[in-house]
């Protein structure tokens, strides 16, 4: 007769064996959980550390006090004097000084973080802000150029942390320095705000502060609208070369 190819019977499991086997994995499950837990507050424990490290940096430091500037320039600027006036341009001027200097020590002494990149160019947006809106309720700015500069300032910001968190990288263009440097100097002016006899290098008589910082913060308004428009062009280029299909043609 042929040999039978049957299997032999397996051995049926008792109830107590898998019990024992479901408290098992139960256990280990519950360890995982314990041990995630633990891993989750160490690395939230690590990064308040890296935070608290950060924040008492030098860049950061000065950072942190260009953002404390802001209301002492109010409170000068509320007052409205003369006097008044020419320490709010003062603070303010210190303040752009920190903002050139923070960013240099930084890069110099390798103390780049990333709370650095998130304060900086908050406290610039905020003390230019504060202080545009503030000018426009002392009749020194009018209304529409602010909006169409902090309309700017919000869009790019917008299509900059797109741009970010899409992997995309695009370089400022030379009309946004412009706007910068244009928008800063007219910023000091106005807040000046009263006619003094000035004299660099050449004497240039009477001159009233309001009139020249004007001038330069629409030339900025000019140099922010086309250093937007240059921005959109280059963030759609940029949305369009990732798309196209490699070596395919476009459609």
């Amino acid at each position: 007769m042929p040999a039978s190819t049957s299997e032999p019977p397996r051995p049926r499991k008792t109830f107590r064996a898998v019990l024992q086997a479901t408290r098992s994995a139960r256990r280990a499950a519950s360890q995982a959980r314990r041990v995630a837990k633990q891993a989750k507050r160490e690395q939230r424990a690590r990064e308040r550390r890296d935070l608290w490290q950060d924040a008492k940096n030098l860049p950061n430091l000065l950072t942190f006090l260009r953002i404390l500037m802001i209301p002492l320039v109010l409170v000068f600027l509320e007052r409205g004097s003369p006097r008044a006036c020419f320490w709010a341009a003062v603070v303010y001027s210190l303040a752009a000084i920190t903002d050139v200097l923070d960013g240099w020590l930084a890069r110099r002494q390798g103390l780049v973080s990333i709370l650095g990149k998130f304060l900086d160019p908050l406290a610039d947006k905020l003390i230019v802000a504060a202080v545009l809106v503030w000018l426009v309720s002392m009749g020194r700015m009018p209304a529409w150029a602010v909006v169409v500069l902090l309309s700017r300032e919000i869009t790019i910001t917008a299509l900059r942390s797109i741009a970010s968190s899409e992997g995309l990288v695009i370089a400022a263009g030379d009309d946004g320095k412009r706007k910068t440097a244009l928008q800063m100097v007219g910023i000091i002016c106005l807040i000046v705000g009263y006619p003094y006899d000035f004299w660099f290098l050449v004497d240039f008589g009477r001159v009233d502060f309001v009139h020249v910082g004007r001038m330069l913060v629409y030339l900025s308004v000019v140099f922010s609208v086309t250093s937007a428009a240059s921005y959109m062009q280059l963030f759609a280029q940029a949305i369009e070369r990732r798309n196209r299909p490699a070596g395919g043609l476009p459609g």
